[in-house]
């Protein structure tokens, strides 16, 4: 027989009735971070992130302990814990919401809950993944309704691998998003790197030799758009395709990467037929 979420609920103690299933997955298209990403890299973001829910919502949540569980970076229903609701106020002035950039939230149209994390369950955040069912849309659900299956107790945090280098191959939209350890990896090195256009099939080959690696260097885009270069300022802004040419080795000087960057402009042909137009390194 299947391990029931609401049988860890009672074995703690708790009645399912109190609690409320809470799933986060936010599914706007405006640039900012998911749920996901917000546990993964920002408690406090994340924690600003579900106190605040519409006043819509207030119904739904009428009972004195969350369940949270977030679609991690595989679309599987993780759990991050419980929570108890202690109080609930409205929203008193404007406040920039806290997963999407630029994204405000008027003054009364949410409520803010005072919630504080419940011991219970702690040692499964991270770990424990269930079957939320086909409702993925009924996004907060009973305890008591809907005794979720757990197809999984993982013994460890579950990170995708870092593909490597040479296999790297990501849209610009998800460099301030990536796993902790893919960034890390990403800003120990220097090297060369391609921006492709998926919309006018254009490219850019440029170098990265600065303290924060490609990382580095590609978050100037992430935040910009186009990270001073003449010509991807001369094209609306664009979603590039960003991957790795080649890597310089940790002795290789910031001349040697320029010259590895003309090396592989001249290859494709980017000042010709692509997007550079800067001098060599910009």
């Amino acid at each position: 027989m299947p391990l029931k979420f609401n049988t860890l609920l009672r074995e703690s103690g708790l009645a399912p009735r109190d609690v409320r299933l809470v799933r986060h997955k936010d599914q706007r298209s405006s640039p900012g971070r998911s749920p996901y990403e917000l546990w993964r890299d920002d408690r406090d973001a994340f924690d600003a992130y579900q106190a605040r829910q519409t006043v819509a919502d207030r119904s739904k949540f009428n009972a004195p302990i969350w369940a949270s569980f977030v679609a991690d970076a595989f679309d599987d229903t993780m759990f991050v814990g419980l929570y108890r609701k202690e109080d609930r106020k409205p929203l008193e002035e404007d406040s920039p919401t806290p997963h999407v950039v630029g994204g405000i939230d008027s003054a009364g149209s949410c409520d803010i809950y005072a919630l504080s994390p419940d011991e219970n369950l702690k040692d499964l955040a991270e770990r424990l993944i269930i079957d939320w069912g086909p409702g993925k849309r009924a996004w907060v659900q009973r305890a008591d309704f809907q005794d979720k299956e757990v197809l999984e107790i993982r013994a460890a945090r579950h990170e995708p691998p870092f593909p490597g280098f040479i296999e790297f191959i990501e849209p610009l939209s998800r460099i301030g998003k990536l796993p902790r350890g893919w960034i890390e990896a990403l800003r120990s090195v220097r090297g060369v790197y391609i921006l492709t256009c998926p919309r006018t099939r254009e490219q850019y080959v440029g170098s990265a030799f600065g303290g924060d690696g490609f990382w580095g260097r590609w978050m100037t885009y992430y935040q910009t758009q186009h990270g001073g270069n003449v010509g991807l300022k001369s094209r609306d802004p664009s979603d590039y395709q960003v991957a790795i040419l080649e890597v310089a080795g940790s002795a290789v000087t910031q001349g040697e990467v320029l010259a590895m960057e003309g090396r592989w402009q001249r290859k494709l042909q980017s000042r010709e037929m692509g997007l550079n137009r800067n001098l060599a390194g910009k």
